[in-house]
């Protein structure tokens, strides 16, 4: 399958990462059509979702100050992040996206966010379940995505919060928020 970002986007981020977002893009769209997404909307935030994932931090930071984005301590010292909210300005400024619930679905597929939209969740767990990952969990995971959504997010943040404290690493806010937001609404079902 050939996307009009393909080639854009491998001379961004390069082939590996355009790959992993290939994969992003499909799954997002088996899962659009599951959960009665936009279709499109989940192709491009699937293709575009790390359009800013540059490895090299200094030039990450400087692009996030050239756009303004203003970063939190968390994503200061978790520079990883700051790729999703740069993202979203760089599919906003350099592909040419105007759409604000692509933009947002890109923006946050690194943390989530309290009432994430339907499109939001299918990017992050796109992102968590896409062909290409192996880790353990990823099977029960992506299994749990074709059949709940909220449940398979649930899921990988939780196994994500769980990673990151192992490493001795900041939680940021947003994936708390988001993770109490799903046990809430899990419990009022």
């Amino acid at each position: 399958m050939k996307d009009i970002f393909i080639d854009e986007l491998v001379k961004k981020v390069g082939e590996k990462r355009a790959y992993h977002s290939i994969g992003v893009m499909k799954t997002a769209i088996k899962l659009a059509r599951i959960y009665d997404c936009d279709i499109e909307k989940a192709r491009i935030a699937g293709i575009l979702h790390d359009c800013a994932k540059y490895r090299d931090k200094s030039y990450l930071l400087k692009r996030a100050n050239d756009f303004g984005i203003i970063l939190d301590n968390i994503m200061l010292e978790n520079t990883e992040l700051i790729h999703g909210p740069l993202g979203a300005m760089v599919a906003k400024f350099e592909f040419g996206i105007r759409d604000d619930e692509i933009l947002d679905a890109i923006c946050y597929h690194t943390t989530g966010r309290k009432n994430m939209t339907t499109l939001d969740k299918i990017i992050y767990i796109a992102d968590y379940i896409e062909p290409n990952r192996d880790f353990p969990g990823v099977d029960e995971a992506r299994e749990l995505a074709y059949k709940d959504l909220n449940k398979s997010l649930k899921f990988a943040m939780e196994n994500t919060i769980i990673f990151l404290l192992r490493q001795g690493k900041l939680v940021h806010l947003d994936t708390i928020e988001a993770r109490n937001y799903l046990v809430l609404l899990e419990k009022s079902e």
